[in-house]
Order: structure tokens, then sequence, then C-alpha cells
């Protein structure tokens, strides 16, 4: 099936795109890419992420396990990159975003697996954990849009993000999948390393929101543009759900696309701290979803995946 063309009239040959890469390229030279600007020379040493200049990718491959608008029928072609910005205790990816399992690519590595994404009849490209690369990214995005790149661009993040970086991003990329993971301070601190979390986090989605607004569907229900905001509940209230879904209702709208996950475990770490040790319980997610009831949110996509009694 032949993609349908989204950029028809834009030109990527264009002085302004190149002027966005060259930006952020410099930026990951004394790294101020994303919110913890550890100003490292990613050319030379690794940042706080972790990653190399150069970006270090897991996979390449379709995906059917997304939301129903990014996965569709035919596949989310996702591009998992490694390391991570922050260093969640409960990370289900572990291995590839705190451990560095994947291989360096080139720019034009990752464009070439961006276009045969999309000949495998992907519906877009979804960049996982890309915060950290953007400067790569973006670089691959206008090397694979020059070469024929028609499908939408995912850009699937953990939300920790500049506004500055998304500003530079403006235009490349058509579809924002973020989390916005915790309210309060310590908790994004104890579990994630940043307790700066929500007040950088909503910052990021005000803009993402800005650039892409509403998630738009076409005839089939596969998103085109706009904005997917996922939240993942944590056991004990630890991701503040209510908060967070108040936030969205009041701030971005309440056509605000939001997907409530039910799907912790505890991976990684979590094993051993005793309040993140267990999966949710029936009764924490039914909360979750009757604080998505109260926030007065219309467009919601919900987790029946959840063992009774949350052991």
């Amino acid at each position: 099936m032949t993609p349908k063309c989204l950029v028809k009239s834009t030109d990527w040959s264009a002085r302004v795109w190149d002027e966005k890469v060259r930006a952020l390229n410099e930026a990951a030279l004394d790294c101020t890419i994303c919110p913890h600007r550890c100003e490292a020379n990613r050319r030379e040493a690794v940042g706080r992420c972790r990653a190399p200049f150069d970006p270090v990718v897991s996979s390449c491959n379709l995906h059917y396990g997304e939301e129903p608008p990014i996965s569709g029928e035919r596949g989310s072609g996702t591009v998992f990159f490694t390391w991570c910005n922050l260093r969640c205790v409960f990370c289900q990816n572990y291995p590839i975003s705190q451990q560095g399992v994947g291989r360096g690519m080139t720019v034009e590595e990752l464009a070439e697996n961006m276009l045969s994404l999309q000949a495998r009849g992907a519906h877009n490209i979804n960049f996982v954990s890309p915060t950290h690369y953007s400067h790569a990214a973006a670089s691959a995005i206008l090397a694979a849009r020059r070469r024929g790149l028609t499908i939408p661009i995912v850009w699937n993040s953990n939300g920790y993000e500049r506004v500055e970086t998304l500003r530079r991003l403006e235009g490349l990329v058509d579809i924002y999948l973020p989390d916005l993971k915790y309210r309060e301070e310590a908790p994004a601190k104890r579990l994630s390393g940043a307790p700066d979390y929500w007040p950088t986090a909503t910052r990021a989605l005000v803009e993402m929101h800005r650039q892409v607004g509403v998630l738009q569907l076409d005839e089939e229900g596969v998103a085109e543009k706009g904005l997917l905001v996922r939240h993942l509940v944590l056991p004990g209230g630890l991701s503040g759900t209510k908060e967070v879904l108040a936030f969205l209702g009041e701030t971005l709208g309440k056509d605000t696309f939001v997907s409530l996950m039910s799907q912790y475990f505890p991976a990684h770490k979590a094993p051993g701290i005793p309040d993140v040790s267990r999966r949710i319980t029936s009764e924490e997610y039914e909360q979750a979803l009757d604080a998505l009831d109260t926030s007065g949110l219309e467009n919601g996509f919900a987790q029946d995946e959840l063992l009774e009694g949350g052991c």
C-alpha cells in the first residue's frame, strides 16, 4: 500500500531545515539538548545520558502494541534509541535505556532504515526515547524526507524535554507521544533522578501542543498529526494521576488525547524498592479511570490487561 503523502507542499531542501539541524548539532557539542544541560562535548565524551554524539539504536522494526492510532493495522515503524536522559528505577526497557544494548548508526543508515520501514507499510516512523539524540534524529528526518519519506514522524519520549530543543524540531515532527509521569517532586527525584520533572515536562507538553495541536486521525483512525499523552499509573498513587489528568484537561483542553496505562510491573531495580515492588491493583486502576472521568477529558485510551489483586 502506498503511504499517504503528508508533505507534498513542503520544500525539504529549504535553508530553514538545514539551520534547524545545524543548531541542534551545535547544542550537542557542549550538550544543552535536554533539561540536564550537562555541557558534555558529545564528540569526545558521553553526557549524563551516557550517549555519544552519533546515534546508538537497539532496533528498527514494525511494532503493533502501541495505541490504536499509532499502530493501526500495518504497525508503527519503531526506532528504539539506546540510553536515556532519565534513570527510572522501574524502566521496562532498561537493557536498552540504561545498559546501552544497541549498535552505532550513521545518520545515513538511520535514514535508510526509516525508508525501509515505510516500504514495509509502516503507518509512521516512531522514534522511541529520542530526546538525547535530537540532533541526529533531526538530521535523519531531513535526509529521509529528501529521499522520499512521506509518513508521519512520531516523537515518543519521556516528556523530560527542553522547550528550546522542541522549537528546533518544529515542522520536523508530526505527532508527539510524550509521557507525563509524575506530579510531585519527591517521587520524580527518587524514582527517575529528575526533581524538576513536573515543571519541565508540563512546559514541554504546552510547547508540543502549540506545534501540532489536538490529535488528528485519518479515515482509518490512524494518527496524522497532533499530541497523545501517556500516563503510567504507579502503585500507591506515586504518579499523581488525578492531578496529572486535571492539568491536561484544564491546560491543554478537554479534547486532548490521553493513554492511561495499567501495565506497570516491577522491572529493573524496582523489586528491591518496597513501594514500587508490586503491580498496581485493580482498585488503583479503577481510581485512575474515575479520575479520567472527573477530569472531563473526552479522548482516552485505557488498558484491559491488569492482573486481579495486583500481584
